[in-house]
């Protein structure tokens, strides 16, 4: 199991500045430097702007050996992307409208089963919630790093993934050393498992103390959409108000 540093960056945009140098130096260890090393790489991210400095980033085909050949900015993009054009690698966010991450890793099952050519997956999220690391990894991903990863890490970790290695960012891989340590499965949390991952994402910063308002500003979606999700998890969980749905997170250990 391979931890990559994740030194912080900017998670947006603003990473394609210094982009083409950093994926330049990641060349020397994963890229053109070692013949014509290639490998193929979906991205899928609800965020264009994102999407717009991973590609700046890592996809200077030249330089790091990743040619980029397709994007997606929800579940049902995703799949029919990644069905498409069959990439070695799907970069993955793990909150996606239509079903999040996992529901991309689901339908593209018989696709990371093939044995001629396995699509492999490596989630690549702003979240390091444990319940997130889990999700995906249960569902079928071979690694799990975070936003604030650095371009030659990340260009190292596609390689390494596409070779069939599972990579971790380091604090994340206690995650999956701690849930898949024990012999006895845990237990299945039915009205969890309800809520898709951004109404999990929703349930916890509510249950923080978080206003819509401050929540709509860190997931980078409307006060309209939070309390669309807020009222959905209330429905969901059959709670009558948001002191409930906290005490019923703070339970479950999820704050």
């Amino acid at each position: 199991m391979s931890t990559p540093e994740g030194r912080s960056e900017g998670a947006s945009g603003s990473t394609a500045g210094a982009g083409a140098a950093g994926a330049v130096g990641a060349a020397g260890t994963s890229g053109a430097a070692e013949g014509e090393r290639r490998v193929r790489v979906v991205l899928v991210d609800d965020h264009r702007m994102f999407r717009t400095g991973v590609q700046a980033e890592i996809g200077a085909t030249a330089e790091t050996g990743v040619e980029v050949v397709g994007e997606a900015a929800d579940v049902d993009q995703a799949v029919a992307v990644v069905t498409a054009t069959r990439p070695e690698v799907v970069l993955l966010d793990v909150h996606l409208p239509g079903g999040g991450g996992v529901e991309v890793l689901r339908r593209c099952a018989r696709l990371m089963a093939d044995p001629e050519q396995p699509v492999r997956f490596l989630a690549l999220s702003v979240s390091d919630a444990a319940e997130d690391v889990i999700g995906v990894i249960r569902g079928g991903a071979r690694g799990y790093v975070t936003k604030t990863i650095t371009g030659p890490d990340l260009v190292n970790s596609v390689f390494r993934v596409r070779d069939g290695d599972a990579v971790f960012s380091p604090r994340l891989a206690g995650f999956v050393l701690d849930a898949f340590a024990s012999t006895d499965a845990p237990p299945v949390d039915e009205d969890l498992d309800r809520l898709t991952q951004r109404e999990r994402e929703v349930l916890r910063l509510i249950a923080r103390g978080y206003a819509y308002k401050e929540i709509a500003k860190q997931l980078f979606i409307s006060v309209k959409t939070v309390e669309s999700h807020v009222s959905a998890v209330l429905r969901k969980l059959q709670l009558s108000n948001r002191h409930e749905l906290t005490r019923w997170a703070t339970a479950r250990r999820l704050v």
